[in-house]
């Protein structure tokens, strides 16, 4: 969205304005709160606020969706392999990388 400079207004004008601010923005408008001359906050309408907590949500779902698919895709095209074999695979490479012999019991 674009702002013009009346949506653009400094701390000290905000505070002697809220409510009519707060009736702009129920009108659909968005305010944007300056101060020391630096965008400080945002004063938009609760039905905007709750909109994009709804988009972002839906965001981090299809997120998850993508990495899930990725690994059914990955176990599709590999399969996949018991634990606690593959712990002690990278259990002896990692000992060997290190420098170290022999194992140990490890709890898990």
């Amino acid at each position: 969205m674009a702002y013009t400079a009346k949506d653009i207004i400094p701390l000290s004008q905000a505070r002697a304005n809220l409510s009519e601010l707060v009736e702009e923005v129920r009108g659909g408008t968005e305010k944007i709160i300056t101060k020391n001359g630096e965008s400080a906050a945002a004063l938009i309408s609760t039905e905007k606020l709750e909109r994009y907590y709804r988009m972002e949500k839906a965001r981090i779902h299809m997120v998850l969706l993508n990495d899930a698919q990725r690994a059914l895709k990955g176990i599709g095209e590999h399969g996949t392999e018991d634990f606690d074999e593959y712990f002690d695979r990278l259990e002896t490479r990692l000992e060997k990388e290190s420098g170290k012999s022999g194992g140990g019991d490890r709890d898990r």
